[in-house]
């Protein structure tokens, strides 16, 4: 990967930007001084952050590809998919927003009883059909929605996932899947990139076995979940692993870096625990400011040491803000649409109602505003008591 290989984020005559291999941004035009600071806030997630590399046109990662790789979050650049989402991130400047990634669980079925899993617990294991999924893909894409998340439950256990994958037109929106790993066998994961699966994000609560299979509620789990990033690796796939951060676990970051660095996985992902869920009645077993400041400390480590991308989501929401009901949309295995998957409030349901007439009554809540929705509102404690939690 040349560093000194420009790849255009946006590129008009009048104002571009360009992204080096090495995280660093030009930019270009004769409004180029005019439009800076209107876009600051966004290049800043782009600046001094290196990129995973650059692929091919079979989409495969080499050293000097047609395609940037700047996260396992992101469309290829260029690509029509990223041009969708940098409309997108402008229009939202402009008051309109669009729900650029929703997460689709297609099945409450899951082998684990992860503790601190979003998904409430209904005991109805319902699943949504083939049909109503790719419907609502149309619905989403048709939106500008650029990023797509299958998950579950555990969506290896849904039987059409190749099929609703091959639905989403990859010069719109990537296709990603959030998995535990169990069930992800090679054969599978050549199906799903055969299929135009983008990325797969490896869930992992703990870089020590016994600790993880603990938290996941099964014996095992975490020996599925190397073998699912083996798997994935194998069959071509960007892998990512996805840590949700707890008082649990925030000890362990260089763990899971190693972890990150002995498997070859493209990127380290971290969100924090939310009380949500299984987790709802747990307001206090949060990361606290010390963790934080851990987490900060890493983080800056790790852009350092520079083996592998880290991307921090709530690094991300302090210049963004929060992202639900603003960029992210959850569609759940009953078909109700929430702001985003920890925030157990529906707003409609896809069986009902059009995705865009929900995502207007969304949009229409105060509650996220970016001025109010500045953190995670399930953090929020007068939030939390409007829902009567």
């Amino acid at each position: 990967m040349h560093e000194d290989t420009a790849y255009p984020l946006y590129n008009r005559p009048w104002f571009s930007v360009w992204l080096d291999a090495g995280g660093n941004i030009t930019m270009k035009g004769i409004l180029a001084p005019a439009i800076k600071p209107f876009t600051s806030d966004l290049l800043d997630l782009f600046e001094n952050e290196k990129p995973i590399g650059t692929i091919d046109a079979n989409g495969m990662i080499v050293a000097d590809g047609e395609q940037l790789i700047f996260s396992t979050w992101m469309p290829p650049i260029p690509s029509a998919a990223f041009d969708r989402l940098t409309r997108s991130q402008f229009n939202a400047r402009l008051g309109k927003n669009t729900p650029d990634q929703v997460t689709i669980s297609v099945t409450e079925e899951c082998p684990n009883r992860c503790i601190h899993c979003a998904l409430p617990d209904t005991d109805n294991r319902e699943s949504l059909s083939p049909d109503a999924v790719k419907d609502v893909i149309d619905q989403v894409i048709g939106m500008g929605t650029t990023m797509i998340i299958f998950d579950g439950g555990e969506p290896m256990v849904y039987p059409k996932l190749a099929e609703v994958v091959r639905h989403v037109d990859p010069d719109k929106a990537i296709a990603t899947v959030f998995t535990s790993g169990t069930g992800l066998t090679r054969e599978i994961a050549e199906s799903l990139r055969g299929a135009g699966l983008f990325a797969v994000n490896v869930s992992l609560d703990s870089p020590n076995p016994a600790e993880h299979d603990r938290i996941r509620g099964r014996s095992g789990v975490f020996d599925d979940a190397l073998a699912a990033i083996k798997n994935s690796l194998a069959a071509g796939l960007l892998v990512d692993i996805y840590v949700v951060l707890s008082p649990m676990n925030i000890g362990d970051l260089k763990g899971f870096y190693s972890l990150a660095v002995e498997t070859g996985v493209h990127e380290l992902s971290f969100y924090e625990i939310v009380p949500t869920g299984r987790w709802i009645n747990h307001e206090s077993d949060v990361l606290s400011e010390e963790d934080r400041e851990t987490l900060d400390s890493f983080v800056k480590w790790a852009a350092d040491d520079g083996r592998v991308r880290v991307f921090s989501i709530p690094h991300a929401m302090r210049t963004t803000g929060c992202f639900a009901g603003r960029r992210w949309l959850h569609i759940t295995p009953q078909g109700d649409v929430l702001p985003c998957a920890c925030i157990p409030k529906s707003y409609g349901n896809i069986f009902e109602e059009k995705v865009r007439d929900i995502w207007k009554r969304i949009r229409n809540d105060p509650a996220y505003n970016v001025r109010t929705a500045r953190s995670c509102l399930m953090r929020n404690p007068e939030f939390r008591r409007d829902l009567r939690l």
